[in-house]
């Protein structure tokens, strides 16, 4: 098996992110996305706003991401995309806060990004099993997406 890059994209949230507060398994939050964009070599384009992140920060200080939003091709396709996903601390780098701006592998900042669309010309991506890895932007979040391929 082998990685293979499909897109950098950046999300833009709005500040400040909500919380529900503190309850049962953590506190329950919502970064609401604002718009965005992607570029890959096979596609790029906008992130539509309205979508966003139900996430949830366990006592521990890990967050558990549930994510929706829709891209949008610069050739006017919509693709769905959804994901689950860990921001866990590493030994002496702590979570970025909202606003604040990381690295690639300052945490274990990882998804699992799932596409779905209907538009022939991209079709491709509904096939796909993807990672990504995440990091804290100005605007956001931001996150290099690859494909699992076979070798």
């Amino acid at each position: 098996m082998k990685l293979e890059f499909l897109m950098e994209y950046t999300a833009d949230l709005e500040r400040p992110v909500q919380t529900a507060g503190e309850g049962p398994f953590g506190t329950r939050g919502l970064a609401v996305v604002t718009g965005g964009s992607f570029e890959g070599p096979r596609l790029r384009g906008t992130i539509r706003s309205g979508g966003g992140d139900w996430f949830l920060r366990t006592p521990d200080g890990t967050g558990r991401l549930d994510v929706r939003i829709t891209l949008e091709t610069d050739d006017g396709a919509l693709i769905y995309v959804q994901y689950y996903g860990v921001d866990r601390p590493e030994v002496d780098r702590p979570v970025a806060s909202p606003g604040e701006t990381s690295e690639y592998g300052d945490s274990y900042f990882m998804t699992t990004p799932r596409f779905e669309t209907g538009d022939e010309r991209y079709t491709w991506l509904n096939g796909l099993v993807c990672v990504g890895e995440g990091k804290r932007a100005e605007s956001g979040v931001a996150y290099r997406v690859y494909s699992i391929e076979n070798d």
